[in-house]
């Protein structure tokens, strides 16, 4: 098979190339590098089925000869992050809807299956938790930047399921719920590579709001896994799934369970929204997932717990950490010059 994935060289799709080149497939990737990394794809440079281009999909010729090679397209290329989608709403809402528009009508010559990853996002301010993806999405007021990567990921979805039903492209669709794992990076503000950092290197672990706020948390390669049955399961197309993890979490017991894993001292402490992103800033609550549908299909149900999550996460940052240093020293503990709270 011949795999195409937009922004293949991001957290989630460096993981995805190496899981199809390890099947024995075909890989090509394509990315800006505006959030995604050539440090995630180094070790896959030397492989004979790997192909990368390091350009825009906004390519509108290169793209148009990637997917004609392409048996399946994988569009994970998107604006992602808390802090990229409030800085920057411009970037985000044009990267989202015009790279899908390009995807989708150059995939329509010739209907080529494409996966279109989308987001928890798209439930908005939804206060009934286990998000089913036939729910209602509730998005907050368009003077709030906040909810432009929302509607923008929900616009793609509409855009995905009407080429389906008008030009019949089979098109799928994934909602993604808080993907974690080696690679990640928290420029954006992920908060479990940012906890991490800030634990093994004896920050402060700041916390955005009171904590209260919770998330589920899923391994990449558990997602990984589910995007690839799902991409080639006949009957995922055409529809909406959720892949997420099934383990609740508050923020606040986020910070004190990476405190616990890295033998950490480093204090928690808490930033109010209006100083960490922007005033009024609007919070999802809960994010939880109805994982039933996808179940059903494909017996997705996560396999790995979240302590093995932040482990994995844990042993990427402190090997990561100590390369940089230029020496195996386990930690910086003992280094810190302020006081604890």
């Amino acid at each position: 098979m011949k795999v195409l994935i937009t922004g293949g060289a991001g957290f989630i799709g460096s993981h995805l190339a190496e899981k199809y080149l390890d099947r024995g497939d075909e890989v090509y990737i394509i990315d800006d590098l505006s959030t995604g990394a050539i440090e995630n794809i180094q070790h896959l440079k030397g492989h004979p089925n790997f192909k990368y281009f390091i350009d825009s999909i906004t390519n509108y010729m290169l793209m148009a000869e990637l997917i004609d090679l392409a048996d399946i397209v994988y569009h994970l290329a998107a604006a992602v992050g808390v802090r990229l989608i409030v800085e920057s709403p411009v970037r985000t809402i044009e990267t989202n809807i015009r790279g899908t528009e390009i995807v989708l009508s150059l995939a329509a010559k010739k209907r080529k299956r494409v996966l279109l990853t989308s987001t928890s996002e798209v439930y908005g301010k939804l206060d009934r938790v286990p998000f089913r993806e036939d729910d209602d999405i509730v998005m907050g007021p368009t003077s709030k930047g906040r909810w432009s990567y929302a509607c923008s990921k929900a616009i793609d979805e509409f855009l995905a399921i009407a080429y389906w039903k008008e030009k019949r492209v089979p098109t799928i669709i994934a909602r993604l719920f808080n993907t974690v794992g080696p690679r990640q990076t928290g420029r954006y503000g992920m908060v479990v590579p940012n906890f991490v950092r800030q634990a093994i290197e004896g920050r402060e672990i700041t916390i955005f709001g009171d904590g209260s706020q919770s998330r589920c948390f899923t391994h990449v390669s558990d997602g990984v896994g589910a995007l690839m049955r799902l991409a080639e399961h006949e009957s995922a197309v055409g529809e909406v799934y959720n892949i997420g993890g099934n383990q609740e979490i508050t923020i606040l017991e986020l910070a004190r369970k990476v405190k616990l894993l890295t033998g950490s001292d480093s204090p928690i402490v808490f930033v109010p929204y209006a100083k960490a992103y922007e005033e009024g800033f609007e919070d999802m609550m809960r994010r939880v997932p109805d994982l039933s549908k996808i179940n059903a299909l494909i017996g997705y149900a996560p396999k790995i717990t979240l302590d093995e999550i932040l482990e994995s996460v844990i042993q990427y940052q402190r090997t990561k950490l100590n390369n940089w240093l230029g020496t195996p020293a386990p930690s910086l503990f003992g280094q810190r010059t302020h006081v604890s709270a």
